[in-house]
């Protein structure tokens, strides 16, 4: 048996010794029973009440009636619009071989009605009751021989018909119905959970239901994954830290942008930690009855200590967790702010929850309450940021590994074409470039598949047959090739891939470029991007004298990065060093610090800046005119040219380095900094931490 085997036993024979919850026998059918009598219930007294219906006599037929000295009774029904109710007399065993009965019985309206057996035959006079009526019916009596004594009076009487009691049983029945449904859809399921729904909704990961996710599915993260893995292994092997005093940390918060891969860590946690894993989202805790957040939060942390130690994963965790306080205007959502608190009791209250361990995930990390972030409760947050090229390169080697691949895919290419993609568009790449090899019907996934993919994901489905007039063509081709000119002719531009003007999604055309992976930017490499970005419509106006509407999205990038160029990261000379970016949560906190003068100085920079970086990519195009017009024509002509097409026209980029030489220069300088020696003289100053810019 392994050491870590041995370890886990002690925690696995105090967990069988704990009581075990009763089992409540559930039928296969669940509560549907019920709906099922109650829908029979209604229609047997439909039944029931289409099969009393009382046959109707005219005036006429009443004579006879009288006549034969068939009736017993007479009845005024006054919440029926005064109808007269006829009671037959039952005794009188010559009742059916009445000529007036026989009358009736002939008639098809009546068919099925029959006097004989029933307790109290009943029929109904098709005149309303009215003084006058009542009049006649006592005249007819004495005529036929009825004695003062033996006159029949109208009684007075109300209906208890089956349909009066539907008009309101039917309702109450439907109500209740719909309220055994809505509370078996709250609990969960099961005629056992219309009382639980204050219960908490975990996933429960154990032994029985354990997840086959490792860390080994985790490419990349590596930062991430020791600080992840460190609490793994302390519940692996806690002696191991307890002797030297230390103590388990509380809370971890997994924080960064979508896809990045917080979830996939969190599974990855519960498939290597052994220990019971409960796993929820924020919003399970939610709900539109007052105090069932809370509820569900105390029976969540109370299972959690039954089976400590053990893990509880949050996931999404700023859909509770969010500032309290705020948007005071619009009302605050008392539920939602008791779930939170209720929360931050059990996580660091007077009640301790010994070998309970919280993970949590969010990317909105900027609206979560202060008081969830503080030490004691996430001691720590881990920082999932978007893969580098190296752990691209990982990911793919994950990703790909279910795929046939062709000889000619290659990783270091794959990884190098999508910076700034997550694991999960990473994931995506691989899955479509998939699909498009099988739909043309290959055995395999070929290089230009996974190109297709990246451009499909990035720029839209591609539309051929989108119908664009020759003039606009034209004016897309200039535009598009106006990009690719100026790019070409800047030192700090992202280098260029290919050119299209084959429509895509929204757009008409694009130009598609491998931006570097900086950390920092200078104002000179923010100019040069700027001018890359106006070199379309630069174009536009330096071939045809005129501009169009095609470079929308190109103004709205270059008007958002100047603007943060001058008030976020402090490179205008007149603004100064001073930034109005707030990181504490600009989405709610005044974030406008300055005057109405800052404003128009602000403003004035900079039209300033981009005047100028217009200008300039003015004066490259002219400059260039030629080999625009050349390569705007090719475009006409191809739809679609590369890099190496460029270079045929402009000649090697002049501020190009080689790819391999500036990869193996970084690869050097960072051995280099490895294996620097650190200075012991404490009057040396420390090396500054350079911190990426938001």
């Amino acid at each position: 048996m392994s050491e870590q085997q041995n370890e886990n036993r002690p925690n696995d024979r105090l967990r069988d010794r704990l009581p075990k919850k009763p089992q409540i026998p559930r039928s296969p059918s669940g509560f549907y029973w019920i709906y099922i009598i109650l829908v029979a219930g209604l229609l047997a007294m439909f039944a029931t009440n289409m099969d009393t219906k009382l046959p109707e006599v005219s005036y006429a037929e009443f004579t006879n009636l009288v006549k034969d000295h068939a009736i017993k009774k007479i009845y005024r029904v006054s919440n029926d619009n005064n109808r007269l109710e006829i009671l037959l007399d039952a005794n009188n065993p010559n009742l059916t071989k009445l000529p007036s009965i026989q009358a009736i019985l002939k008639q098809p309206k009546n068919k099925g009605w029959a006097p004989k057996g029933m307790a109290s035959p009943h029929l109904t006079l098709s005149s309303t009751y009215s003084e006058e009526l009542e009049k006649r019916i006592n005249a007819l009596q004495i005529a036929n021989g009825y004695k003062d004594e033996e006159l029949i009076e109208i009684e007075e009487t109300t209906s208890h018909s089956i349909s009066d009691h539907l008009s309101w049983l039917l309702p109450l029945v439907l109500m209740i119905v719909l309220w055994i449904f809505l509370m078996r859809r709250m609990g969960g399921g099961g005629g056992s959970q219309i009382f639980n729904i204050g219960k908490s909704r975990a996933t429960l990961f154990d032994k029985d239901t354990h997840v086959n996710v490792t860390f080994n599915d985790v490419a990349g993260l590596e930062e991430a994954k020791v600080e992840i893995k460190e609490i793994v292994d302390f519940l692996k092997h806690p002696k191991k830290y307890t002797d030297l005093g230390a103590k388990i940390p509380k809370g971890a918060l997994l924080v960064g942008p979508p896809g990045t891969g917080k979830t996939l860590l969190a599974k990855a946690v519960a498939g290597e930690a052994k220990v019971p894993f409960f796993s929820l989202s924020g919003s399970d805790f939610v709900e539109m009855f007052v105090g069932v957040g809370a509820s569900r939060v105390r029976d969540l942390f109370k299972q959690a200590k039954e089976k400590s130690p053990c893990i509880i994963f949050i996931d999404e965790i700023d859909a509770i967790g969010r500032a309290r306080g705020r948007n005071l205007s619009q009302g605050t959502n008392d539920e939602r702010e008791n779930t939170l608190n209720q929360l931050l009791t059990e996580m660091d209250g007077f009640g301790t929850n010994s070998g309970v361990i919280i993970l949590a995930a969010t990317n909105r990390a900027d609206i979560l309450d202060r008081a969830l972030l503080r030490a004691g409760r996430f001691d720590r947050q881990i920082y999932v940021d978007l893969p580098d090229l190296n752990e691209r390169k990982a990911i793919f080697q994950v990703h790909l590994k279910p795929l046939k691949l062709d000889q000619s895919v290659d990783l270091d290419f794959l990884s190098k074409q999508t910076p700034g993609f997550s694991g999960a568009d990473i994931a995506n790449i691989c899955n479509e470039a998939a699909l498009i090899a099988a739909r043309h019907n290959k055995k395999f996934v070929e290089k230009q598949d996974f190109l297709d993919a990246v451009d499909r994901i990035i720029g839209g489905l591609e539309k051929k047959n989108k119908i664009v007039s020759k003039e606009e063509k034209k004016v897309i081709a200039f535009h598009e090739a106006g990009h690719a000119t100026v790019s070409w002719m800047l030192e700090h531009a992202a280098p260029l891939v290919k050119v299209t003007i084959v429509p895509r999604g929204r757009s008409l055309g694009a130009a598609w470029y491998l931006p570097d992976e900086r950390m920092i930017e200078t104002s000179a490499q923010i100019m040069d991007e700027v001018c890359a970005t106006l070199g379309g419509r630069a174009a536009e106006q330096v071939i045809f004298g005129e501009i169009s509407t095609g470079a929308l999205s190109d103004l709205e990038r270059v008007t958002k990065q100047v603007y943060a160029m001058v008030t976020y990261y402090g490179l205008n000379e007149k603004v100064g060093n001073i930034s109005f970016w707030d990181s504490g949560g600009s989405e709610y906190t005044f974030n406008k610090p300055y005057s109405e003068k800052t404003a128009e100085i602000i403003d004035q920079e900079v039209k300033a800046f981009v005047d100028k970086a217009y200008a300039r990519t003015i004066d490259i195009l002219q400059n260039n005119r030629e080999k625009l017009t050349q390569l705007a024509n090719q475009l006409l002509d191809k739809e679609v040219i590369f890099k190496e097409d460029l270079e045929i026209i402009f000649g090697k980029r002049p501020f190009a380095k080689d790819i391999e030489e500036a990869e193996a220069e970084l690869v050097e300088e960072q051995k280099n900094a490895a294996v620097e020696p650190v200075s012991t003289d404490n009057n040396v100053p420390p090396t500054p931490t350079i911190e990426p810019i938001a």
